[in-house]
């Protein structure tokens, strides 16, 4: 019996003593670090919800009624943007004697021919030496040679005839030969106006460089002052700013401007400018064409193709060819091309303000047999005028 009990205490101990190593070795290991806290975030503002997600809705500062501005039951504010303003329509001067307003614009050409004679005129010996001053003098402003000796023979005549020379004689005597050089009876008028159909139909011809576009917006300028309505075909489709240049001289006065893409058909935009003009009712279309090189004779034969489509629709009244004046005799060489392809029945003069010589106007009308219609006595708009044989000799001679 006191062996069952000892077995039972020895038992006892060694249960008690495994039990207090286990219980050690879990003390001696270390437990993981806790976890670390969730950083604080701030929840986004609450979205409602419905049903069994709503939320308790949380206190927020809200206007009063009394803060709140309220419609006042009109109809919606609507900000419209300005439309672009139309330019303003200018009123030209009017044509009638505008020559005589622009004279002093002629100075150094009379320096160069109308004073120049007089003083030689006035010499008390006129003999052969001094007539033939008057002779380099007509040629040098670029008068010609045959209308120079014509000029010249008829002087000389007319002063053997009248024996004395007062500076008013001489004076008299010279105006009224000029006068009969540049031609006092030719017509002159530009013909827009045809009786049996409207519009008048002008097309405006020239070399680069001549300021014929210019010219063809300020002569609607010159149509527009007489009471006439103006529709500008602009034809002259090769060179980039033509068209963007002969819209705005239109807008100016209120002339309508027909134009094609960059690098299209002249001929087609003709065409099209005076089918316009007849649906408006217009007076006169005015058709600006390329600045053609009269040595192209493709060019110039493109020419003659956009006068012949507009004539399809009815015949050209006018022609213009626009020379510029400072070339002198080499304009003339350019008129001379122009008049085999189309049939010039006008020229216009540019440049006449500048170191022009004033006997152009005797060479050119003599080398084409057509009367100049038009000067540019400067860059102004209104500096276009119909040219009057007394007012140039008189500008040129002087008072």
């Amino acid at each position: 019996m006191d062996i069952v009990i000892l077995a039972v205490v020895i038992a006892v101990v060694v249960l008690g003593a495994l039990g207090g190593l286990i219980v050690g070795s879990r003390r001696k290991k270390q437990l993981p670090p806790p976890p670390p806290a969730a950083p604080d975030i701030t929840a986004p503002p609450a979205e409602p919800h419905v049903g069994d997600e709503a939320e308790t809705p949380r206190e927020e500062p809200r206007r009063t009624i009394e803060e709140v501005d309220l419609p006042d039951g009109s109809a919606p504010v609507v900000v419209e943007e300005p439309p672009a303003e139309a330019p303003e329509i200018e009123i030209p001067e009017p044509t009638a004697g505008r020559l005589v307003r622009l004279r002093a614009r002629l100075s150094r050409s009379q320096n160069a021919l109308g004073k120049g004679l007089l003083t030689l005129l006035s010499r008390e010996h006129l003999d052969e030496d001094t007539w033939e001053e008057i002779e380099d003098t007509l040629l040098t402003a670029d008068v010609g040679v045959q209308p120079t000796q014509e000029l010249v023979e008829r002087l000389r005549e007319r002063v053997k005839v009248l024996g004395t020379r007062t500076p008013e004689e001489l004076r008299t005597l010279l105006r009224e030969e000029l006068i009969t050089l540049v031609g006092r009876d030719m017509d002159r008028a530009v013909k827009t106006e045809p009786e049996d159909r409207k519009p008048g139909i002008v097309m405006v011809v020239g070399v680069n460089g001549t300021g014929k576009t210019t010219t063809t917006g300020k002569l609607a300028r010159v149509l527009v002052a007489d009471g006439q309505s103006v529709v500008l075909g602009a034809a002259d489709t090769f060179r980039a700013a033509a068209a963007d240049q002969l819209q705005t001289w239109g807008e100016r006065v209120g002339a309508y401007t027909v134009r094609g893409p960059e690098g299209g058909d002249p001929a087609s935009v003709a065409f099209d400018a005076v089918k316009e003009g007849k649906e408006m009712g217009a007076n006169v279309v005015l058709i600006d064409t390329a600045g053609r090189l009269h040595t192209k004779t493709g060019l110039m034969d493109e020419l003659g193709k956009v006068k012949r489509v507009v004539e399809k629709h009815a015949p050209v009244d006018e022609v213009l060819l626009v020379l510029d004046a400072t070339t002198g005799q080499n304009g003339l060489v350019q008129a001379r091309v122009f008049s085999e392809v189309v049939d010039i029945t006008g020229i216009v003069l540019t440049k006449l303000d500048g170191t022009a010589k004033g006997g152009i106007v005797v060479a050119v009308q003599r080398e084409l047999g057509v009367p100049v219609k038009l000067i540019g006595l400067g860059e102004g708009a209104d500096d276009l005028a119909p040219f009057e044989p007394e007012a140039f000799v008189d500008a040129l001679i002087g008072e």
